[in-house]
């Protein structure tokens, strides 16, 4: 049962029921020195980040387990999820991991999608969202598939794109006619035949790229401009749209859902409204019933189950509904002041995190001299994979192990959860585990 404090006029009602005048007279009978003198010696209130930390440290104390300490992250990142998102999602009015069909029994699920949208629109700077892709991979191959179908069939991908994205790409390119080309640098050669250029923004290693210059490339050759984003980045960069984003998508996972053994994760899609008609699965709309009362309904639904199977912008025919509705309940309880707080932390708390790991002797920034939000990647003096492992016995996730330019490094990921005594800590069990090699 929810807790529900007493009202005034309850109490008074009590009290009358029993003859006291007050609670004062009601306690009367106990005596005063047992009773409480004084105001109660409580600490001050925390978080309830905090709080449920600490309760998870005694709960696994009970247990004899400890918790690994996660650094790691490329795409799934251990952010903090208030309680109340997953209370919230999980009420009848919006409980569903499918389509609306029926609008006029489905307005609870439809209006918070059509919030899902516009903050989403809001979010990147761009025209039009629609309500939800699979992931941030197949979000990425739909985003090709509304370039390609402006008619020209050339990818170009940076090669700061995740190689599990650019690998997804060429499995649905092979049937949809295109075939990614990896480029190196910041100014792609951009043909008559381009149909996109894909930069991520962070990219793969974390490094924030000079991703004007990709686009002012490919929109000099006619391209389309496709960024990658990290939704949590936003309250502190500047967003897709004012960098010159055509098409944006992003792996949603971090906006309110767990990190769940890798899924079900959300597929964020926003685009111009010059592709509007070419965006995929379906887009809610608000309208007014014939007694001008608001309401909502799938306005455009340009997938193959709808559609003529040959005139379909998609042939997936699902979507993340209740990932959706997790993603806008945390973005509403967030708010953009809370957005940007939360990027300052996570920025912060990575850039200290750096300085006290390359203090380690022989290791150091694999990029040094380029910015980044709050992954970065490390040059170890023994391999990632081993070095993560050991510190596994140490209690910490330290991170992913990656290849960068034929070099091994490691892929440090920080967001507002850890904590100053955790970094160091992470930095004193891998001194420790290096100077042991």
């Amino acid at each position: 049962m929810n807790f529900a404090p007493h009202t005034d006029d309850e109490i008074a009602e009590m009290l009358a029921a029993v003859g006291a005048a007050s609670l004062d007279e009601l306690f009367d009978q106990i005596p005063a020195d047992v009773r409480l003198q004084g105001p109660l010696d409580i600490p001050n209130g925390i978080s309830e980040m905090e709080l449920v930390d600490d309760l998870r440290g005694h709960a696994l104390k009970n247990r004899n387990l400890d918790e690994l300490v996660c650094f790691a992250g490329r795409g799934a990142y251990d952010h903090y999820i208030p309680s109340l998102v997953w209370a919230l999602a999980g009420r009848s009015e919006f409980y569903t991991s499918y389509t609306p069909y029926q609008p006029e029994l489905s307005q609870g699920v439809l209006q918070v999608l059509f919030e899902f949208q516009s903050m989403i629109c809001e979010l990147t700077g761009l025209e039009v969202s629609n309500a939800s892709l699979y992931d941030g991979a197949t979000a990425l191959v739909e985003a090709v598939h509304m370039a390609v179908g402006a008619g020209r069939t050339r990818v170009l991908v940076s090669d700061g794109v995740d190689p599990r994205m650019i690998e997804t790409l060429r499995s649905f390119g092979r049937g949809a006619g295109f075939r990614p080309e990896v480029y190196a640098g910041s100014t792609p050669e951009v043909g008559p035949d381009v149909a996109c250029v894909i930069v991520a923004h962070p990219n793969v290693y974390g490094a924030l790229e000079p991703i004007r210059e990709h686009f002012g490339a490919a929109h000099d050759g006619g391209a389309r401009a496709i960024q990658i984003f990290d939704p949590m980045s936003l309250g502190v960069l500047a967003s897709p749209g004012e960098l010159g984003a055509d098409i944006a998508v992003a792996e949603g996972q971090p906006l309110g859902n767990f990190l769940n053994y890798g899924g079900p994760y959300l597929g964020l899609i926003a685009a111009r409204m010059d592709d509007v008609r070419r965006m995929p699965g379906r887009i809610v709309g608000e309208t007014l019933d014939v007694d001008g009362t608001p309401g909502y309904v799938l306005t455009l639904q340009a997938r193959e189950q709808h559609i003529r199977r040959e005139k379909a912008n998609s042939n997936i025919c699902t979507n993340q509904t209740l990932m959706a509705i997790a993603a806008t309940i945390y973005l509403g309880w967030l708010g953009p002041e809370g957005l940007r707080e939360l990027g300052r932390q996570c920025s912060s708390r990575a850039a200290y995190a750096a300085r006290v790991l390359t203090q380690i002797p022989e290791v150091r920034l694999a990029q040094p001299d380029v910015p980044f939000f709050k992954e970065f990647a490390l040059r170890l003096p023994r391999p990632a994979a081993a070095v993560v492992d050991a510190l596994v016995e140490q209690g910490f996730l330290a991170g992913v192990p990656l290849t960068m330019a034929g070099e091994d490094v490691l892929l440090v990921a920080v967001t507002e959860r850890r904590t100053r005594g955790e970094i160091d800590g992470l930095a004193r069990a891998m001194g420790e585990v290096l100077a042991g090699s």
